[in-house]
């Protein structure tokens, strides 16, 4: 399915799932087991990986014969554009979708896209857990996506067939993106050519040369085995990939309130497990893929990177409008913070 008939299609189930209405919770049987069905698509190891399976552990060790969780990695069950469909309709209960992706039904989410926004994941949690970013999790609940947390993967690196030392060196590269309109003006302000395309789909097509280069962390850069097809990964920073965990409002709404507030405390521990591994797992993807010998590795100097941020902050301007300037000084107040 093309990205504008998916878009469609999209829009129709979460008008259908906002005009249902919700359970009013607490009237369920004692002994009724409540399945979870969590699909994503990255591998058990990345960031998403090791917090989904920690959240299957705790919910079901604290709510036994009560909860089932099924956890689905590495696009084992659906990819993520079908998985936010399926939530809408109800079909799943649970996603931990990239922020890029809710690119179609809102513009608040594409602050996360802005190049260079956050040096660090320090300053990513400072925005989220402040006043501008706890609003965004209910930014999408009467449109069929009610948001519990936002959880890591890290910070974006490129990796590409020729060294990426200036803006000028990415001219004429076909770049895999994930589907952002902010993303896609990120390449086009350093004069490549951006191709929205799945995580599942970029290993083969950088093989095959469907597409030269791509943006990642560390830890998709070593699961996914992009270090063996990209003999050039550049050391950059330059944005971030987290995720929205969100569950279908009707069956969160419908959950035993015991259980429902049970549950919202695993994934409130979970959260902040899983955010404080994201770096080290990082950290030791990139020792992996240096040990592998297949790269070279280039760490960006400041004033190289002062080039990279000089040629993408026109990206700022062109989506303040839709994001917002207030959002984009708040989270610009907790990078500096």
């Amino acid at each position: 399915m093309n990205y504008v008939k998916r878009a469609l299609v999209l829009t129709a189930l979460i008008a259908f799932a906002g005009c249902s209405g919700g359970g009013s919770g607490g009237t369920a049987a004692e002994d009724q087991v409540y399945l979870i069905k969590f699909p994503h698509v990255t591998a058990p190891g990345t960031p998403k990986g090791q917090a989904a399976a920690r959240f299957k552990t705790l919910a079901e060790e604290r709510f036994p014969g009560r909860v089932e969780v099924e956890v689905y990695p590495s696009s084992q069950l659906m990819n993520d554009d079908d998985s936010l469909e399926a939530l809408a309709f109800g079909e799943i209960q649970m996603i931990a979708v990239s922020l890029s992706k809710f690119d179609r039904l809102t513009h608040a989410f594409q602050v996360f896209d802005l190049p260079f926004l956050f040096p660090n994941l320090d300053a990513v949690e400072a925005f989220q857990y402040g006043p501008a970013g706890q609003e965004l999790l209910d930014e999408l609940t009467d449109r069929g996506f009610k948001g519990l947390a936002f959880w890591h993967n890290g910070m974006k690196q490129f990796s590409a067939p020729r060294p990426l030392l200036s803006p000028e060196d990415a001219a004429g590269l076909k770049f895999r993106i994930m589907e952002s309109d902010v993303l896609q003006a990120q390449v086009q302000a350093i004069g490549g050519n951006p191709q929205k395309m799945a995580l599942g789909e970029v290993y083969q097509a950088l093989q095959t040369g469907a597409i030269d280069a791509q943006e990642n962390t560390w830890s998709n850069i070593y699961s996914s085995k992009f270090y063996e097809v990209q003999p050039y990964i550049m050391q950059t920073n330059h944005g971030y990939i987290g995720y929205l965990v969100a569950v279908n409002p009707q069956f969160w709404a419908g959950l035993p309130d015991d259980l429902r507030s049970g549950l919202e405390e695993v994934m409130a521990e979970v959260t902040e497990w899983g955010n404080d591994q994201a770096e080290a797992i990082n950290i030791q993807a990139r020792e992996r893929v240096d040990a592998e010998g297949r790269n070279e590795v280039l760490d960006l100097g400041p004033e190289q990177l002062a080039l990279w941020q000089e040629a993408m902050r026109p990206v700022w301007e062109q989506f303040a409008n839709d994001i917002g300037a207030d959002r984009i000084a708040a989270a610009s107040g907790a990078s500096s913070n």
